[in-house]
């Protein structure tokens, strides 16, 4: 059995945790807030560095430059690379 929100639909979460997003929010949006930094509107970082951030929705991974254009909107995870060994 599924759970849906006041809208009928299944409830938006980020990495597993409900959320709820703003009306209009964008996945560009979503991705400038959970990284903190200003990007542009291909997805880029504005100051010219790597991002090293990857999102999918529902399973499937959005390109950046189509982040603008989604909507935020069911089981999103945001993937962020890390250097190390």
């Amino acid at each position: 059995m599924s759970t849906t929100n006041n809208t009928g639909t299944a409830p938006t979460t980020v990495n597993g945790e409900a959320y709820e997003p703003a009306p209009g929010e964008t996945l560009l949006d979503l991705v400038a807030a959970h990284s903190g930094r200003k990007l542009s509107s291909d997805g880029t970082p504005a100051d010219g560095t790597r991002l090293g951030i990857a999102v999918a929705v529902d399973g499937g991974v959005v390109r950046r430059g189509q982040w603008a254009q989604t909507p935020v909107a069911g089981a999103i995870d945001i993937v962020t690379a890390v250097q190390g060994g």
